[in-house]
């Protein structure tokens, strides 16, 4: 019982972040946004159905049991939703699964992005392999990881390199590490 619900609150979130990227996809390209890297979105989709496919396949036929370590792996589960929000909320309509670039627009410096380059991208790699440990479905933890891995290696070089082209994204963000966050000394303060 405890997994249909995680998996149906897996699946609602993703469905309702569908929704949300879809308006902010066409209130952007109402203001003359351009779309990069549509070739790899496809697998991104597929990638993340095959996630939710080959996790209750594992869990359902392989009977797997809850986590001896539930209660950490929940905590970080929930850890990563947190910061998930933020950083949705920080992007505000600039948020989207796919590459959508506004020329000139400003580059978001707020929330976890003043910290790190990707904070969404790390926190889907965090689940992705969470939400399997979770339920003892190691095989589908440790195949997406790295299928994950991979794919973002080529959405985030199209990522950057489209906002490098259109944004002063590495002016702005010149410092921050891509997944690593980076605190910054407050000028103003003396040591």
């Amino acid at each position: 019982m405890v997994f249909y619900v995680f998996v149906g609150f897996i699946i609602v979130q993703r469905l309702t972040e569908l929704i949300i990227a879809r308006r902010n996809e066409r209130w952007m390209k109402a203001k003359g946004a351009v779309e990069f890297g549509s070739g790899h979105y496809p697998i991104i989709v597929f990638l993340h159905s095959a996630f939710i496919v080959s996790l209750s396949f594992e869990v359902l036929y392989f009977h797997r049991e809850l986590s001896s370590l539930w209660g950490v792996l929940l905590t970080g589960f929930l850890f990563t939703q947190a910061i998930r929000v933020w950083a949705l909320w920080s992007l505000g309509p600039y948020w989207n699964t796919k590459i959508i670039v506004l020329p000139g627009a400003e580059v978001v410096k707020k929330g976890p992005y003043q910290f790190i380059k990707h904070p969404n991208y790390v926190i889907v790699t965090l689940e992705i392999l969470l939400i399997p440990l979770l339920f003892s479905a190691y095989t589908t933890a440790a195949l997406f990881t790295v299928l994950n891995i991979l794919i973002l290696s080529v959405r985030i070089r199209a990522e950057e390199s489209a906002l490098a082209e259109w944004t002063s994204y590495e002016s702005e963000l010149e410092g921050n590490r891509r997944f690593l966050p980076v605190l910054k000394k407050n000028p103003t303060r003396s040591s």
